[in-house]
């Protein structure tokens, strides 16, 4: 098929997302499917660039407003005009009268609803929403903006942006019970589409452990985002009551919102058992993960749905186990306990956490077969060649209805 998809985040973007895009449509080309990924450039001079990424994959950058590390108010303004400068300079480009047999699009952000509108209709095309984001909920249970106009503003948004699927893809089987009590009116088949991680072309890390202050000890270790949806207080608050125990080090990874605040926390309490690192290519964490013991998940407690975070998947793939607290009653929770490659809490307890991270420290040390479990549901449950596989599959059993 010739299919299109839609994001804000692809490589050099170092983020979950620019590597879960990047991996789909890799796996994409590989079967077989050409792809083009239009992606908003507030960075590019000229209005549209295209350049080839790999077999049968073809990228498109638009000129549009920025929208990644600025204020709210201007990535609102940014993310409401993406629709409209990207499809006004797709038409501008060598692109102009290019149609498509699928149209997929990944959400966050949930702003591409009028460009996918505009894109159906020009190619007759059958469409897949990748949904990582229940978006304007989250915010709301994490008391970012209040149920009044605003909310409802995004709730239209949001209501728009599933009226163009006829098939959306969502993390966890809990999101598909949000569906049904939410959104029972809207047509689009709902279906589960675990997150996805390709085998990594592992590079050197430039990270090293063995030469810094956490040389010796064993490494629980965080990657990723670090902003206000994570929590990663109660991970501080651990570090603190462990900072006797010097064989254990802790280890953050990533850029956010939250990293100013955390970084400021941990020199005020004198934590010497934790260090902050930026940002790295997604090709380096493999190596750095060889040599960690554990990778730490946060999820804010007032989350109302749930997700799998892309730093879960990567902890998988390299063989380790996890260990972290997360909002109440999500899959992630079952999912960690049937499959025995962690520790998770769920009672934004540090007590629980403390007590969890003993369990799991004798675990490291006696079952040697944690690490096979972790590799294996990596493999079984998180792959590429499935996500692409069903996407793909969805998109053609649509065209035959």
């Amino acid at each position: 098929m010739n299919l299109v998809l839609i994001a804000d985040a692809f490589p050099p973007m170092k983020t979950s997302g620019a590597v879960q895009i990047r991996d789909l449509v890799t796996e994409l080309g590989e079967q077989g499917h050409k792809i083009t990924v239009l992606l908003p450039d507030a960075s590019l001079k000229k209005i549209w660039n295209t350049e080839t990424f790999s077999t049968n994959v073809t990228v498109l950058r638009l000129k549009a407003m920025p929208t990644k590390d600025i204020s709210y108010f201007r990535r609102f303004i940014g993310e409401q005009m993406l629709s409209y400068f990207m499809y006004r300079h797709l038409k501008k480009s060598p692109l102009k009268d290019m149609t498509w047999d699928g149209l997929i699009w990944y959400s966050p952000t949930i702003f591409f609803g009028a460009l996918v509108e505009k894109l159906r209709k020009d190619s007759g095309s059958r469409t897949y929403l990748i949904l990582r984001d229940i978006f304007p909920e989250w915010a709301a249970d994490m008391g970012l903006i209040k149920k009044g106009a605003i909310f409802r503003y995004f709730k239209a948004i949001e209501r728009h942006q599933y009226e163009q699927a006829d098939v959306i893809g969502v993390q966890t089987p809990s999101n598909l019970v949000y569906f049904e009590e939410h959104h029972a009116a809207q047509k689009a088949r709902v279906e589960v589409l675990n997150n996805w991680l390709s085998e990594p072309n592992p590079e050197p890390c430039s990270i090293s452990i063995a030469d810094s202050l956490l040389a010796g000890r064993k490494i629980f270790v965080y990657t990723g985002n670090i902003g206000v949806a994570q929590g990663i207080d109660i991970l501080i608050d651990l570090a603190t009551v462990l900072q006797k125990d010097k064989s254990i080090g802790f280890m953050f990874v990533g850029r956010g919102s939250a990293v100013a605040e955390m970084k400021e926390k941990s020199v005020r309490l004198g934590l010497s058992n934790i260090l902050f690192y930026d940002e790295i290519r997604p090709n380096e964490i493999p190596s750095l993960l060889k040599e960690c013991h554990a990778g730490l998940i946060a999820l804010d407690p007032r989350h109302g749905n749930d997700n799998i975070p892309g730093k879960f998947l990567a902890y998988m793939q390299s063989g380790l186990p996890v260990l972290g607290n997360v909002n109440p009653g999500n899959d992630l929770l079952r999912l960690v306990e049937c499959f025995r490659v962690g520790q998770l809490v769920s009672s934004n307890s540090l007590q629980a956490l403390q007590q969890a991270t003993e369990v799991l420290l004798k675990e490291i040390e006696n079952d040697p077969e944690i690490k096979t479990r972790c590799k294996e549901l990596s493999k079984t449950k998180f792959s590429a060649f499935s996500a692409a596989e069903q996407v793909a599959e969805a998109l053609s059993n649509e065209s035959k209805r």
